[in-house]
């Protein structure tokens, strides 16, 4: 039988060994399990368009998001318990590498005590930070596609960040559909110990050009970004990149920036479809409408004026939504449009329901998708933040 302190000297040892460091990621989580005193335990990772919790060990099938129990730990991101068909018990434990949901950890045990759970968080709080480090592996890649990937998708995903980041005082999540084969939409977000920066790019186009002119937009801003530019002055190098680099190429965007002290949020909108604002479960919707700039990328059509930036004070509990065209326009089950309402209408009754902001938007893209009627006429991107208060 294995200790407490037992089991706590072999994770010592594993973390002191720089050889595993090294180690692929099936063979870390067998030997973290094994340090850590534990029976057996299996990774499970989602999709990239998180309908799938995909095992690593091939002997395992993969298990559905929406109708199994792991699912219900990744929708949830709480702990459940059930027993297992081999005999004994299995816990599924969310994997959460800071604010961004990758998966979920099955620890197996013939009873689950408490220290038994205790190994179990911390096993999965290990994997993973290792599964984060192991992300831009082919083989971590190949797990999580169910698909070939359209060669604009391919270079745009290596420019994404994760899709979901925050603090207990902001979360920002992001969706973007369709997966495999996205050409110009594009989202970006970050964290400074002040602001929350979140950016929407909509390139013209469904092709490598403009794959590239969304690329080198999001480059150009988080250039600027990391010098410390302002908002102004950070659009200007976006428009200033577009026009030198690929002078025959455009985007529309919305670059924000939100002060997590004193939540006002700043934005600059280029021609883009008009960010929405919901606060206590209701649709403001003029709130953050007006005039829209220029695309990017074409800086002569201001005539010689500099480039709107807006503000507004947002209040706790406040989400705003910034999506692309393709969102709206794509077809509902009766034919219509979704539309700003029915948008809009979802994130409310989900935000009612107390549902995880990360989970609404994966349930709102494939109730788009799964519609036998529906289609989505261009890419859809949607990104929500969400402020919860001054940090103390």
């Amino acid at each position: 039988m294995t200790t407490a302190e037992s089991g706590d000297g072999r994770l010592e040892e594993f973390l002191a060994d720089p050889e595993n460091a090294a180690l692929d990621l099936t063979t870390a989580a067998a030997r973290c399990t094994k340090a850590l005193g534990l029976q057996h335990s299996v990774v499970y990772l989602a999709d990239i368009q998180q309908r799938r919790l995909v095992p690593l060990t091939d002997v395992t099938p993969p298990l559905p998001v929406d109708d199994s129990l792991a699912g219900w730990t990744y929708r949830t991101q709480s702990l459940r318990v059930e027993e297992s068909e081999s005999g004994g018990m299995t816990a599924w434990i969310p994997l959460v590498d800071g604010a961004e949901r990758l998966g979920v950890l099955a620890v197996h045990a013939p009873s689950l005590t408490p220290a038994v759970l205790r190994r179990g968080r911390a096993l999965a709080t290990l994997l993973a930070m290792i599964t984060s480090t192991r992300a831009y592996q082919d083989s971590f890649v190949r797990r999580t596609r169910a698909n070939p990937m359209r060669l604009p998708a391919e270079m745009l995903r290596a420019f994404l960040p994760p899709r979901t980041i925050g603090t207990r005082h902001v979360v920002s999540t992001a969706v973007l559909e369709p997966a495999y084969e996205i050409g110009g939409d594009a989202f970006d977000h970050s964290l400074t110990d002040t602001t929350l920066h979140a950016t929407v790019l909509d390139a013209m186009g469904h092709d490598l050009a403009s794959g590239l002119t969304t690329a080198v937009s999001l480059a150009a801003c988080r250039n600027a970004r990391r010098t410390g530019a302002d908002l102004p002055e950070l659009v200007e190098c976006v428009d200033d990149a577009l026009a030198h680099w690929l002078p025959d190429q455009f985007c529309t965007g919305v670059l924000a920036q939100l002060d997590l002290a004193s939540g006002i949020l700043r934005w600059s909108n280029c021609g883009h479809p008009t960010p929405l604002l919901i606060r206590d479960q209701r649709l403001l919707v003029d709130a953050m409408r007006r005039d829209p700039d220029p695309p990017i990328g074409l800086p002569s059509l201001l005539a010689g004026r500099q480039r709107q930036t807006h503000e507004i004070a947002l209040k706790p509990g406040d989400r705003v939504l910034m999506y692309t065209d393709g969102v709206t326009e794509a077809r509902g089950s009766d034919g219509a449009e979704f539309g700003l309402e029915q948008f809009a209408d979802y994130i409310i009754r989900a935000t009612a329901a107390g549902e995880l902001a990360p989970e609404t938007l994966r349930r709102l893209i494939h109730s788009i998708l799964d519609s036998s009627t529906s289609r989505l006429r261009d890419d859809a991107t949607i990104l929500m933040f969400e402020w919860s208060g001054p940090a103390r």
